[in-house]
């Protein structure tokens, strides 16, 4: 969703405030494709404003952040990280989304020609103004929902919204995650909120079909797509980073067989639970919040990998089995939910594992008494 952009490298084109846009100007959204990598995963939006009388042909980018901005990785982590709106010539705009192999499609806003005018001033009011910058929210405040609420604005009403339906945020974002293990990461840090039923338009490609059907007074707010770069980067098929290579690998350590492997296990997923637990305490992501992943990660774990290392039998079985009765209710919360096939492999390593341990001990115990 973001805009790969070393903002102090590019100037802020600002058009004057006192330019009348021609009657010929035209206003579109672009929505460019995804790419392979993080920043790309989800696509991008931005608003191109042309004039040929005027010679005007900008674009203006509401993905922007700077990474010379001190502490910038605590700052994106806990959710507090400043975006800013930019401007810049179509044709750098257009030259860097084809360097990227990314798509380009464009879509014309039937306005009038004082709403163009408005929507001009207001953007190029931001650029020089508080309202420049924002703080990014993943779902709530992007690139995509503030041209939405942009443009909502110059039509005088909520015309573009997400559609209702039953989806989730999950499980709308779900398909645009085509990197396995960036995949799996994702889905174990995401928390209730993106289970919710999906009531805010702010992913670039759900906003483009938004538009390609949306109405105000009977007439369409869109003409029809034009596709400006074809350009696009398919990632090719990877063993190594599929769901193969995490089968191979659990079955691999189930194989080894190693009381040091598990116990290494155990105490990184118990860390990762830990992690879980005291990250609300921090960050105002809202995404990562009631994470109940924690039922499968939790920090219970770190006590039962120490009392099995200390083979300190009566409580290995009973952090053993908590820890297990945990991962039995987490696999029955997420049973109907999207992510379950790419989780289950590890709830698999998780249980066997627990269960083995918890069988072994009990048999000592028993033995012990007889």
């Amino acid at each position: 969703m973001l805009k790969k952009l070393l903002f102090l490298l590019l100037p802020i084109i600002g058009i004057s405030q006192n330019v009348i846009l021609s009657d010929n100007a035209k206003v579109s959204i672009l929505t460019c494709g995804t790419a392979p990598v993080s920043y790309a995963m989800y696509g991008h939006t931005g608003i191109r404003i042309t004039d040929n009388v005027n010679q005007i042909d900008v674009v203006y980018n509401y993905g922007a952040f700077d990474f010379s901005t001190p502490n910038f990785m605590m700052k994106f982590v806990k959710g507090d990280l400043q975006y800013f709106v930019t401007s810049e010539n179509y044709y750098d705009f257009e030259y860097n989304y084809k360097l990227d192999g990314r798509s380009i499609v464009a879509q014309e806003l039937n306005l009038t020609t004082a709403q163009k005018q408005q929507l001009l001033n207001e953007l190029n009011s931001s650029l020089t103004s508080e309202e420049r910058f924002y703080t990014y929210k993943f779902i709530d405040k992007n690139c995509t929902t503030m041209v939405v609420d942009k443009i909502n604005k110059i039509l005088g009403e909520e015309i573009l919204k997400q559609p209702k339906s039953e989806q989730s945020y999950r499980e709308i974002l779900y398909p645009y995650m085509s990197d396995f293990y960036m995949k799996l990461g994702i889905q174990i840090i995401f928390g209730t909120k993106v289970d919710q039923s999906a009531t805010r338009l702010f992913l670039p490609l759900e906003f483009e079909k938004v538009l390609n059907t949306a109405t105000q007074n009977g007439k369409k707010i869109a003409k029809p797509s034009e596709i400006l770069n074809k350009e696009t980067i398919t990632k090719p098929f990877s063993y190594i980073n599929s769901i193969y290579s995490l089968l191979a690998a659990i079955v691999i350590l189930i194989l080894i067989n190693k009381k040091g492997i598990q116990i290494t296990y155990f105490i990184f997923a118990g860390f990762l639970g830990l992690f879980f637990s005291l990250v609300g305490f921090y960050s105002l992501h809202e995404e990562i919040l009631w994470n109940y992943n924690i039922l499968l990660f939790n920090p219970l774990l770190l006590l039962f990998a120490y009392f099995y290392w200390k083979k300190n039998t009566r409580k290995t079985i009973l952090f053993g089995q908590i820890c297990m009765a945990l991962t039995m209710v987490y696999l029955a919360y997420i049973v109907n939910k999207v992510q379950v096939f790419i989780v289950l492999p590890i709830i698999a390593l998780h249980l066997f594992w627990l269960i083995k341990i918890v069988i072994k001990y009990k048999k000592i115990k028993l033995n012990s008494f007889s």
